[in-house]
């Protein structure tokens, strides 16, 4: 059978698999090709229309000549050697929704120089060429638009896009991009790793060497010398689509389908390298090359010596070059030719991050259902999604950063990059796992007419992934020793006013930084951090370092702090009870154990309860207290009693017999310890340490009598409070359990139960099921790591609720891997069940989300009855609204309405009827965020608001004895709960 089941898993990913492949790749169709082929010939004529031994001067992009240093640049314009079409699509490889042909004009040598490969002289003449070409295309009726872009991000490479002016459906916004090639044009000995080719590049009497500007002429001279390419995937159906697949999974990745790291034609490279090591075959499937190929991207230990292709012909390459590649990049991947490195603008921390994401998809292989498809190939992981600590480095205006030229050997946005990420490396030492430094300065619109100085407009964009938890949150960096005086004076250079020498617990004298904070604000110390390095040492100030950290905490602060931060007296209030409990004496039965049940004791509560000084045995002074609330909420605690074979058999009789012990426990609690308690017929509420419990009794006999009487109706409504109860106590302990182990969990959770909550949902998707999602989000984080930062866990959660399939798919959360195959198999068929029913009755009021746990295979705890299929349609638009809104507000400033507090107002518009309450009459006025408004919608409600109820305790009411005074508290007191229970019975009558 475990046979049969893979065989079927494998059927199912290679169906998905194949799906794809018709989706995103392009077919050569006769209209697809006959567009490509008119585009290409109307840019010959256009071109064939340029008059040979035309002058060509730096007057054609002045400002481009003069910020990239170059000089005598003039020459007398020549035809094109070569137009020929390159890329993807002379493999049939073209992958959607980029769809644009590559066409090679080979540059004449007639407009060269034998030095022009010297001081940006050849940089400056490609430029200026394509200038000439780009005139003569904007007068031709069969070209659209001809727009200016770069070649991988590099601004001193310019290339043009261009749009034919017919248009075909199946190819929406396809254009051709012009790419100059350098043949034959310069002696490769003069362009070696070792030699310096910019002449005012220098150290003193010391010329540097420039391979970066090397490789970027010599990519130029070795850009139509593809064959070994070619021939490897011609003819070679599998490897096509594997090529397409790893394409797709790449283009899903922003942090490696970047500059640095990964591209198309740098993919078709690896390829062909592991065909001529024998390592792929003709006789795998494209899956398989799939995997071979990102298993040696993850693994193999030849990226540490550089990927050489095995010698054929005259090809060769010598040891000494070989040295000099070594020494001269991070990265290797040598042309089949000789001493080109095909990878020379891979940075060694891109590879890293290639790496790590090529590790991490094999494990969703591994480990996901349908060996990961959804994960792998469909998606999208953008920097958003994938990094803790998004930030972003205005930069517009910084002449610091081209202060010693646009273009040495290496553009300035590139060495910027390395200054940025090698400051953040040293500050955040071991508390960042990954930092990712990425400035596309060249995605905005430009014109090298323009020149290189207006290349400042997008930020710079950092992404950092932590480490742990603990190592990000520690306020307390120890440096070296105070004996060690060239190091402690580095250190302190290097972290200025924040250095301090400190003697510690161990006797230790040593330098360290200090990032004193609450324990509820912890998440700012690496923010913190950056502010300080990056200001310091780049001049930058605090408005143009955005991170996107804390933006969001003003939904759950009370004040100027977190209630979370009482969290520590509630849980020693707790543990008091919890003693108390099992110390009473006079019960026949004594209390076997105490389980907290409510969201607080696991830290998921939006509004953690903050002591209350009426709720204490003892309180003075409440008169210095301007604000005394008059409501307090209970927190339920589960009591079970020691096992006993005289409990009655009734079931009437049983709830009788725990009222009654609830009601001497009480007793005993003020007789003992003069502890304040109030009683009812189904429960204890206990005002002690500042809080009040409400405590309930779980009997296991109930729970027994109703699964034994499972068709008796008074049987299952008497006992479903013992099932409630025993189902909140499973739910509670479990989530507790994943709090520890995840930190930051609770935190999301209170974030996703606002925002729940803020956009009127809270009735049909309950707090527990909230809980679930993001439990989902943290247990199964593939293809990312789990989350470990509150703005990152909240997007999964949106992201998760947005894209989820939950008509096709139940979302079975497993937090302690208790299920077995056998369970997921009934899951799916409790789920397959429910469906069918829905089909049949054709209803959309039926509940929508399938939630499963170990303790709730049949999603009937939580969604059981809502959210219904409306609701949940509505939930996934809001939530994908959010999601894309969190999303751009990571990478841009504010702008106009959207502003990251929208991510919590709820548009009012939709609704026939809208009732505002009176603020200063809900119980609990400081939690609102936004005063209530009704600009849109039918106010259907008014009225004046009753004067028998106040939120606060005024001065005069706060006189007289405790007892009386705790008298006035009020316990449970929602009116606004009561009033919309009594609306929905209403409406219900009128219906």
């Amino acid at each position: 059978m475990e046979g049969l089941g893979s065989h079927a898993m494998m059927d199912s990913t290679e169906l998905k698999v194949s799906e794809l492949l018709k989706e995103v790749h392009l077919y050569h169709s006769s209209h697809f090709s006959s567009l490509v082929d008119n585009t290409v010939s109307a840019i010959k004529s256009c071109i064939d229309e340029i008059p040979v031994d035309f002058k060509v001067t730096a007057d054609v992009a002045p400002k481009f000549v003069r910020d990239i240093g170059a000089d005598k640049v003039d020459f007398m314009f020549k035809k094109p050697s070569l137009i020929e079409i390159g890329g993807s699509y002379s493999i049939q490889s073209l992958v959607r929704p980029e769809l644009n042909v590559d066409l090679i004009i080979r540059l004449p040598k007639g407009c060269f120089h034998e030095k022009d490969y010297l001081n940006y002289r050849y940089h400056a003449k490609r430029c200026l060429y394509l200038c000439l070409i780009k005139k003569y295309l904007e007068a031709s009726p069969s070209i659209g638009k001809v727009e200016w872009s770069t070649f991988q991000n590099e601004a001193r490479k310019p290339l043009l896009h261009v749009y034919p002016a017919a248009k075909v459906a199946e190819v929406p916004g396809f254009f051709v991009r012009i790419i100059p090639s350098a043949t034959s044009l310069f002696s490769l000995s003069k362009l070696n790793m070792k030699r310096n080719n910019i002449h005012n590049l220098n150290h003193g009497t010391t010329l540097q060497a420039t391979p970066k500007y090397n490789s970027s002429i010599l990519e130029d001279m070795f850009l139509e010398d593809t064959e070994f390419v070619n021939k490897t995937f011609l003819g070679w159906k599998e490897i096509r689509e594997a090529l397409i697949q790893l394409k797709v999974w790449a283009r899903h990745r922003s942090s490696v389908y970047v500059h640095d790291c990964l591209n198309g034609f740098l993919i078709s490279v690896i390829l062909a390298y592991l065909a001529s090591r024998q390592q792929i075959s003709n006789s795998m499937k494209a899956i398989e090359i799939v995997r071979v190929t990102l298993n040696f991207i993850a693994t193999s230990e030849s990226w540490s010596r550089g990927l050489y292709f095995p010698k054929t012909g005259l090809s060769s390459i010598t040891k000494e070059e070989k040295i000099q590649l070594k020494e001269s990049f991070p990265v290797i991947i040598c042309h089949p030719s000789g001493g080109f490195n095909l990878a020379f603008r891979m940075s060694r921390n891109g590879l890293n991050q290639l790496q790590d994401e090529a590790a991490l998809t094999l494990k969703c292989m591994e480990k996901c259902r349908d060996g990961g498809f959804e994960e792998v190939f469909m998606t999208k992981i953008d920097y958003a999604v994938k990094y803790d600590y998004c930030i972003r480095l205005n930069l517009k205006g910084k002449k610091e950063v081209y202060v010693s030229g646009f273009c040495l050997d290496d553009e300035c946005w590139r060495l910027y990059e390395e200054k940025v990420h090698g400051i953040l490396a040293k500050a955040l030492n071991d508390r960042a796992k990954s930092i990712q430094v990425t400035w596309r300065n060249t995605q905005c619109q430009w014109s090298v007419n323009d020149g290189l100085s207006v290349l400042d407009k997008e930020p710079l964009f950092i992404g950092i992934s932590v480490s742990t938890l603990e190592k990000a949150f520690r306020i307390v960096d120890i440096g070296p020793n105070a004996e060690s005086k060239d190091e402690a004076l580095e250190f302190r250079k290097f972290w200025g006013e924040k250095a301090e020498l400190r003697r510690f617990k161990d006797g230790r004298i040593a330098e360290s930084t200090v990032w004193e904070s609450e324990q509820w604000s912890r998440h700012l110390v690496l923010k913190r951090i950056v502010e300080h390095v990056i200001g310091r040492h780049l001049s930058l100030s605090m408005e143009n370092i955005i991170g996107a950290v804390d933006q969001l905490d003003f939904s759950l602060l009370h004040g100027a702090g977190d209630p979370v931060s009482y969290s520590g007296s509630l849980l020693g209030a707790f543990d008091l009870l919890s003693k108390r409990l099992r110390l009473i004496e006079d019960l026949p039965l004594k209390v076997s154990s105490v389980q907290p049940l409510d969201s607080a004791f696991r830290f998921t509560s939006v509004f953690p309860p903050e002591p209350h000084l009426l709720a204490n045995e003892k309180f003075e002074s409440l008169r210095l207290n301007k604000y005394v609330p008059s409501c307090i909420q209970p927190l339920e605690v589960m009591i079970q009693l020691e096992g006993s074979g005289n409990w009655p058999m009734d079931e009437i009789a049983i709830e009788k017999t725990k009222s009654s012990f609830l009601i001497q426990i009480g007793e005993s609690l003020q007789k003992t310890w003069g502890v304040t308690c109030t009683a009812t017929e189904n429960d204890v509420d206990v005002l002690m340490a500042g809080y009040a419990f409400r405590l309930k009794i779980l009997h296991e006999r109930g729970l027994n009598l109703l699964n034994k009487e499972a068709g008796n109706d008074q049987a299952k409504r008497v006992h479903s409070t013992d099932k409630k109860l025993f189902i909140h106590s499973q739910h509670a302990s479990m989530i507790n359990g994943l709090q520890s182990r995840h930190p930051i969990y609770g935190t999301v959770v209170r974030l996703a139960k606002r925002w729940v909550s803020s956009h009127l949902f809270s009735a049909c998707l309950l707090e527990e099921a909230v809980e679930l999602l993001v439990a989902y989000v943290f247990l199964n984080p593939f293809p990312l790591g789990v989350p470990c930062s509150r703005i990152n866990g909240f997007l999964r959660f949106l992201r998760l609720l947005s894209q989820y399939d939950w008509t096709y798919s139940p979302l079975i959360v497993d937090i302690n891997n208790d299920l077995s195959p056998s369970d997921e198999k009934e899951i799916n068929d409790n789920f397959l069940l429910r469906r069918k029913g829905q089909g049949e009755n054709g209803k959309s009021t039926e509940a929508g989300m399938f939630l499963a746990t170990v303790y709730d295979k049949a999603s009937e705890s939580w969604t059981g009855l809502s959210p219904s299929v409306l609701e949940l349609k509505r939930l996934v638009a809001y939530a994908r609204s959010s999601a894309n809104l969190l999303t751009k507000l990571t990478f841009q400033e504010e702008i106009g309405p959207y502003r990251w507090e929208c991510l919590f107002r709820t548009p009012l518009n939709n609704y026939d009827a809208i009732i505002l309450l009176h603020k200063d009459k809900l119980p609990y006025p400081q939690r609102l965020l936004f005063p209530s408004e009704a600009d849109n919608g039918k106010l259907i409600a008014r009225g004046h608001a009753s004067k028998s109820f106040q939120p606060f305790l005024l001065p005069k009411d706060l006189k007289g004895k405790p007892a009386a005074l705790k008298n006035k508290l009020l316990i449970d007191f929602d009116p606004s709960r009561f009033f919309v229970r009594d609306l929905e019975a209403s409406t219900l009558k009128i219906i």
